[in-house]
């Protein structure tokens, strides 16, 4: 196995696991990282899709046993019932959108600059939705109904632009909507199970001939990756929520976005679609 290229699957593994939950867009991130590694053809836009799912597993381990208690007792208890059914409403504008308009938006939209600004315009929503006074109507998932899920969904479905960042979406978008900021980012993490997930399957089946037992080293040390950083990094989210803003994430976004665009404008950094 060349090891270099377990390097680089090292490195996109940390980054999707540590972009993947913060409101800066993992794609965004990987796009322009596959770019500066050369890793950015077919084969590794295919090991996006793998290291992706490690993501998921993170946030299935850490509630591991919130969620098995709400499949267990769905049947009998309101709120791992209401659990469950706002996390499939709030999947559904996302699933119909991506299906409908998803491959125009790959072709057209997949790209250096577009990212760069909805990296920029995503920092700039943040900091104003930073400086709007919040009404907590929701201090936790349990108190969600079925119309939050829906409106936080909405806001899920922004993700379809590459750059806009799902997290984000869903966790800026929750607050607008009353959520507070905890309630927000854990119904972000149960929302990213099926909408990563099944995304991730989709995208395997319509890209199975580039399947291959010679890429399962590759597969397994980004996968390593992404989990542990993914882990650390939900871990570290949920505290960090309860005691600051997002602006720190919202200038990140706008300076990374305008480096981009400044490489991209001055034909320093040839970034690849």
């Amino acid at each position: 196995m060349d090891l270099i290229l377990l390097l680089k699957a090292a490195i996109l593994g940390i980054v999707e696991g540590l972009t993947e939950f913060l409101p800066i867009s993992s794609t965004g991130h990987l796009i322009l990282v596959g770019t500066l590694l050369d890793f950015h053809d077919e084969r590794g836009k295919l090991f996006e899709i793998v290291i992706q799912s490690a993501a998921i597993l993170a946030v299935v381990w850490e509630y591991r046993a919130r969620l098995g208690h709400a499949l267990i007792s769905a049947t009998r208890e309101e709120a791992s019932r209401r659990l469950l059914v706002n996390v499939a409403i709030a999947f559904l504008p996302l699933a119909v959108l991506g299906l409908v308009f998803g491959k125009w938006l790959k072709l057209h939209l997949f790209n250096a600059p577009v990212v760069a600004a909805t990296f920029i315009l995503g920092g700039l929503i943040i900091l104003w939705a930073e400086r709007r006074s919040h009404h907590e109507r929701v201090a936790t998932v349990d108190d969600m109904n079925w119309l939050d899920a829906l409106k936080v969904g909405i806001a899920q479905a922004f993700a379809l632009i590459p750059g806009t960042s799902r997290s984000g979406a869903t966790i800026i978008g929750g607050m607008l909507f009353g959520l507070s900021r905890k309630a927000a980012t854990e119904f972000t993490f149960f929302l990213a199970i099926p909408t990563l997930g099944v995304a991730g399957l989709y995208s395997l089946y319509k890209e199975r001939a580039l399947l291959s037992v010679d890429d399962l080293g590759m597969w397994a040390v980004g996968m390593l990756f992404s989990f542990i950083s993914a882990f650390v990094c939900v871990r570290w989210l949920i505290r960090f929520v309860s005691t600051h803003s997002f602006k720190v994430f919202a200038w990140y976004r706008i300076v990374f976005g305008l480096i981009v665009l400044l490489t991209w404008q001055m034909g320093w950094v040839h970034w690849a679609d």
